[in-house]
């Protein structure tokens, strides 16, 4: 990895300032806050987006929005935390500074981990701010807008050219400097063909936790994640039990991709 990215090389003050941005991409980023707020409480707009994900082949029943919030905390939990702990820590970077500056970048990607209720171009702005784990999930996240890849890829390679609004506060966070590249690359593949090979990046003695790795599988793809939401209970009580006394990922909801067809 090369040392002169700009996360890596400026001081904390001012990846601070980078991150935050200007007044005008502060009052940016409060109108996407309340936004996404209000996309919470549009039944008929998550009904559309279950609707896109169903034609798309991703779920055959739908989960409901108790067991896709509690499946959401148990990909935090067992998944992206654990693994950016283990990845930014080899990268000789602050785990929670690090999330300070993703927040100040963008808070809304923080306020659903699982994307299905974000606007699009914030799960877009998400997956140019973070190195990626396995970009896939998001990619399949797109199939919920008509022209969903085409704008991520032309996103994409802005970020790669220096031309995307978002370039100075996004590069205040970003640790990799050929993480956009790779992720244009991988895009474009995967729009000619979606059998691709995944963009995983390396997660060194971690995957060797039998939970860590069948967690990792299971919330990998977009279909695995909500087909494990659709295993849980569905009594919201039983639930909050269950994720209060909960400490490891449950092998036996581990979702194989033959247990989706």
């Amino acid at each position: 990895m090369a040392s002169g990215t700009q996360r890596l090389t400026a001081s904390p003050v001012q990846l601070l300032r980078e991150a935050l941005g200007d007044r005008r991409a502060i009052r940016q980023k409060l109108s996407r806050v309340g936004r996404t707020a209000r996309l919470w409480l549009n039944r008929d707009e998550l009904e559309r987006r279950m609707r896109c994900l169903e034609e798309a082949g991703y779920v055959s029943e739908r989960p409901s929005r108790a067991q896709l919030a509690y499946g959401a905390l148990d990909m935090l939990r067992f998944v992206i935390v654990p693994a950016a702990r283990d990845y930014y820590g080899k990268q000789g970077i602050d785990f929670n500074f690090h999330q300070v500056l993703r927040f100040l970048d963008d808070p809304v990607s923080l306020m659903d981990p699982t994307g299905i209720l974000s606007e699009r171009d914030t799960i877009i702005g998400h997956l140019l701010q973070v190195t990626h784990l396995n970009p896939i999930y998001d990619l399949q996240l797109m199939d919920m807008w008509s022209d969903g890849l085409e704008e991520l890829e032309r996103q994409v390679s802005a970020m790669v050219n220096g031309t995307h609004p978002r370039a100075r506060t996004i590069g205040a966070v970003i640790e990799d400097p050929g993480y956009h590249q790779r992720l244009l690359q991988y895009v474009r593949r995967y729009r000619a063909d979606r059998r691709v090979p995944d963009l995983v990046r390396d997660q060194a003695t971690i995957r060797e936790d039998e939970h860590f790795a069948a967690a990792e599988r299971t919330f990998a793809t977009l279909p695995g994640y909500l087909e494990y939401c659709r295993r849980l209970p569905r009594d919201p009580r039983r639930l909050l039990r269950r994720h209060l006394t909960l400490t490891r990922f449950p092998l036996e909801l581990e979702v194989l991709p033959a247990s989706l067809h």
